[in-house]
């Protein structure tokens, strides 16, 4: 079986790297939310980018797992990149998008399935390399 290409390497990596920040981002910015107006200092105005990401992890999630897959033959990482997308979909498009403590807590915790589901692809496709599948 050939090496996995670097890009799809450096995909995974991208992937559990901006979806591990995207938990922290979910589980921290209601806190900075709320220690801002003490310091004098707000986000009015700020752009929400929430549905921007959720769309690139999506496009990022489904194309290195389907990659990870054809090399691997394991759906571990796909039983975390579902649920992880069914839960950052619902966070960003439905009512759940008012960014109260549920909008956080479903966002992190659909953040660190991604996160998760990339990380197991990589060691999936990597362990591949050791022993392919059979």
């Amino acid at each position: 079986m050939s090496n996995p290409s670097p890009a799809l390497r450096r995909a995974d990596r991208v992937g559990f790297a901006a979806s591990f920040i995207c938990a922290v981002h979910c589980a921290l910015f209601p806190l900075v939310l709320a220690v801002l107006p003490t310091l004098g200092l707000g986000l009015g105005g700020w752009v929400d980018i929430d549905q921007a990401f959720v769309v690139f992890a999506t496009v990022l999630g489904l194309t290195t797992l389907a990659m990870g897959y054809r090399r691997h033959r394991a759906f571990r990482a796909w039983a975390l990149l579902v649920p992880g997308l069914a839960l950052v979909w619902l966070g960003s498009f439905t009512a759940l998008h008012d960014h109260t403590w549920m909008h956080a807590a479903v966002m992190t915790l659909g953040g660190g399935l991604l996160a998760a589901a990339h990380l197991v692809n990589l060691r999936q496709t990597h362990a591949a390399l050791v022993s392919p599948p059979r």
